[in-house]
């Protein structure tokens, strides 16, 4: 279980003036794959509009890339990540249904109130 608000603070980005976080680092903390990840939300559209999730740019994936070390694997993904707001990572815990995707989202809601 993540208790540590530093680690999920670490995985908070400004990106559009924006604070965010990458399908990735949230796949990792609900433990289940980036692709079941963006599946659930392809299937859920209607819960994530824009002021909720975006997809990058080629630019901004780039320059993602190279100020964060651990996403490199970005570099040579196929398609470009998707970022979630404070309000698109709450509403991820409702499609995703499961206790750790609940207990998880309570500690990023914190670590977004903290960054304040």
């Amino acid at each position: 279980m993540v208790n540590d608000l530093t680690i999920i603070t670490n995985l908070i980005f400004e990106i559009r003036g924006q604070k965010v976080m990458v399908d990735r680092d949230l796949a990792d903390l609900y433990e289940v794959e980036t692709k079941k990840l963006n599946q659930a939300v392809k299937r859920n559209l209607k819960r994530f509009p824009t002021d909720f999730m975006f997809q990058l740019t080629d630019e901004e994936q780039k320059e993602l890339v190279t100020n964060c070390d651990r996403l490199k694997n970005l570099k040579h993904s196929s398609s470009n990540a998707y970022v979630f707001t404070e309000h698109g990572v709450t509403m991820l815990a409702s499609i995703l249904n499961s206790e750790r995707a609940i207990d998880i989202n309570v500690q990023i809601v914190r670590a977004f109130v903290q960054l304040r």
